[in-house]
């Protein structure tokens, strides 16, 4: 079975909790280029004060948006943990207002992939932070088939302690 990139991308996301709890989605995602959301809430507030989004919330947009553009892209089913990840932050984001992580995966080599991420807020592309991260290739066989297959199937499998 043969899956688009965005499909494999919002499966894999959907088994994400952290995903989950914070609403982040899958807007677009090409060969090599993903697009995610962070929907502004009360849950990614640092600074009850301002509105301001906590620091820790970029930090996971920006990994999760380059983990998934890494997985998504890549040939197989293969997880790739984060092996570093370094992070610009340009200016505070603007509260409520959602934030948008666009990740690229720029090289793939044999035990580490490469990536870059912008985030920033409207049709402007408002800069608000980028990183730099890489990725450690642990190969297709590592991944549990579990959770290749919920990929594969999504909600069509029943599987536990999938990925959770």
């Amino acid at each position: 079975m043969s899956l688009s990139v965005k499909t494999r991308a919002e499966r894999f996301v959907a088994t994400l909790r952290h995903c989950q709890v914070l609403g982040l989605t899958v807007e677009s995602a090409q060969d090599n280029v993903l697009i995610m959301r962070l929907p502004y809430s009360e849950q990614i507030v640092g600074n009850p004060v301002t509105g301001t989004v906590h620091g820790g919330s970029l930090t996971t947009l920006m990994d999760t948006a380059c983990g998934t553009a890494v997985f998504s892209s890549l040939p197989g089913f293969e997880l790739c943990p984060t092996l570093d990840l370094r992070m610009d932050y340009m200016k505070a984001a603007t509260p409520n207002r959602d934030l948008f992580a666009e990740a690229r995966v720029t090289r793939v080599a044999s035990s580490v992939v490469f990536t870059e991420c912008e985030v920033f807020q409207g049709e402007e592309r408002d800069l608000v932070a980028k990183c730099a991260a890489t990725f450690m290739r642990i190969g297709e066989n590592m991944t549990p088939p579990e959770f290749r297959a919920l990929i594969e199937h999504g909600d069509d499998v029943t599987t536990t302690g999938a990925a959770q």
